[in-house]
């Protein structure tokens, strides 16, 4: 499928990807996410499944199965 970006000549391809969420303050990152990303400017197209089953995953208490250390730009 060609890239929804005006201009971008792009076509989108199926990649595995790492999408972050902040969350009431917390960031929780995903990796493995499935989705579209175009060749040329890197736009991302998530499917309505893929955003339904991170939102079911966000709603959940589970623990993390890592963490990660965040920095402040400032």
């Amino acid at each position: 499928m060609r890239c929804s970006i005006q201009g971008c000549p792009g076509q989108y391809e199926p990649k595995e990807i790492v999408h972050t969420v902040q969350k009431r303050g917390e960031i929780v990152l995903f990796e493995r996410v499935p989705a579209d990303v175009c060749s040329v400017c890197g736009d991302t197209l998530l499917t309505p499944e893929t955003v339904r089953h991170l939102e079911k995953l966000l709603s959940r208490k589970g623990k993390a199965s890592r963490t990660a250390p965040v920095y402040d730009y400032a």
